[in-house]
């Protein structure tokens, strides 16, 4: 990295009058109130820009001039939003906003998931956008960064409701989206099911409908469907094996009961775990002596209804226990790995989790801990596979084509994991992934910024 000390002289922002930093951490915490001044009111992405320029600092210090593209990068390329509206089985007019942010295209086309939830606004798509350039980046592909989706919910909906919303969503969204151009992929509240929708109805109102011949939307190999899970579990196992241990006879907690929870499952099964949990909004069910793959496939037929909930799972299991203990957290366990909401694991829980013996976090959902609960984390000397790192399963698959295998997911994954180990070594901040994997996807996208000039 080439060291720029002209730039410590040339104003970061000039709105009202020259305003200079001497340091890395002057220019993250000036680049942070930037961020709080025009968009204070969306707290998930102040928290994301936060989370991020913390670790952007030494960067800040060696070459001052990646301040300047951290400044252009904290705006997205492009904002979409739109009106989604949809007639539900009584025939009523529904009405729901959609989204899609196109947060950046330096490495390459748009890539991105679609989320559907009632938690899906503004705030929470773009801080989602800015993770996944930094995601998407760490893949070493050349993808650029995406995020979009609707703040409809999919689980109180019937089946014809959830394919005139997806008609209706694709309609406008394929104005904008398109092979070679913008490629979304799965989220949360969107499934196999769901992307056969939104895929039926781009090919119905557009002719190209591949590029150099992957198809756009349609993903028939399986393995893009449980990507996201088995990167996650990959991603673990590499953790561990750098502290000497194995997944073999770990027993795991898993919040959340989605496909990527259950994929978690799947995998962790498969490497010798012992998966302990699954939750929804109805409670938790915990399994004392674990779930085999014959208790996973009964919870994986409720889930796969949409609507269903979590507890009818007891009636067809003689063990297992529901919403018992009350807290799910007070059950030991080596790992937890958290694949539901975001902000889902606080530093009460963190502290918590240690107490009782657990050895690491590892995220399988966006942003699920809290940025106090890395703190802590980093305080009681737990493994923490972020977000940034664990995620980039879609992304590597989505990359490698139709033809990608589980093999080839898991040494990509073992690459991206000495990568990330390397730049956090690099940056003296050994251990730490969660700034490794910031620093690193961030040096891919600017290093290209910069050859871009002011736009």
């Amino acid at each position: 990295m080439k060291i720029s000390k002209s730039w410590r002289n040339k104003p970061l922002f000039r709105r009202q009058g020259d305003v200079r930093f001497k340091t890395g951490l002057e220019a993250s915490e000036l680049l942070v109130g930037e961020a709080m001044r025009r968009d204070a009111h969306e707290t998930e992405f102040i928290d994301s820009i936060q989370s991020t320029m913390q670790c952007l600092s030494p960067i800040f210090d060696r070459n001052p001039k990646y301040a300047f593209v951290a400044k252009q990068l904290m705006e997205p390329e492009r904002y979409i939003q739109f009106r989604v509206a949809w007639i539900d089985d009584v025939g009523v007019v529904r009405m729901n906003r959609g989204f899609r942010i196109q947060y950046s295209s330096s490495l390459g086309p748009y890539e991105g998931a679609i989320h559907f939830g009632t938690h899906v606004n503004y705030a929470v798509v773009k801080a989602l956008g800015f993770d996944t350039v930094f995601s998407n980046a760490l893949t070493g592909f050349d993808l650029g960064a995406a995020v979009g989706g609707s703040d409809f919910n999919p689980f109180d909906k019937s089946e014809a409701e959830m394919q005139r919303f997806c008609q209706s969503y694709m309609t406008e969204l394929a104005k904008y989206v398109g092979p070679g151009t913008d490629s979304p992929w799965m989220g949360m509240g969107v499934g196999e099911k769901e992307m056969g929708y939104l895929y039926g109805q781009y090919k119905r109102i557009n002719t190209k409908t591949s590029s150099m011949g992957q198809p756009f939307l349609s993903f028939s190999n399986p393995n893009f469907h449980k990507a996201p899970g088995y990167g996650v579990v990959h991603f673990a196992n590499q953790i561990l094996q750098d502290r000497n241990e194995s997944l073999k006879g770990k027993r795991c907690l898993i919040l959340g009961s989605g496909k990527v929870a259950r994929s978690v499952a799947e995998k962790l099964i498969e490497y010798g775990a012992i998966p302990l949990t699954f939750s929804d909004e109805s409670g938790h069910v915990y399994e004392p002596d674990g779930i085999n793959p014959g208790r996973l496939k009964a919870i994986a037929k409720i889930k796969e209804e949409r609507g269903a909930l979590l507890g009818r799972y007891i009636i067809s299991s003689t063990s297992a226990q529901f919403n018992d203990p009350e807290n799910m957290l007070d059950i030991p366990c080596d790992l937890c790995f958290p694949c539901g909401a975001m902000n889902d694991i606080s530093a009460e829980a963190v502290n918590k989790l240690a107490d009782n013996g657990c050895l690491g976090v590892v995220e399988g959902g966006a942003s699920c801990v809290t940025p106090a609960a890395r703190k802590v984390l980093r305080k009681r000397g737990l493994a923490y596979g972020p977000h940034t790192m664990t995620m980039t399963g879609p992304a590597i698959v989505h990359a490698l084509g139709t033809d990608v295998t589980d093999e080839m997911l898991a040494e990509e994954v073992e690459r991206v994991y000495r990568n990330v180990k390397k730049t956090a070594q690099e940056f003296n901040a050994r251990g730490d992934l969660f700034a490794g994997a910031n620093i690193y996807g961030f040096l891919r996208v600017a290093n290209v910024m910069m050859t871009h000039g002011a736009v």
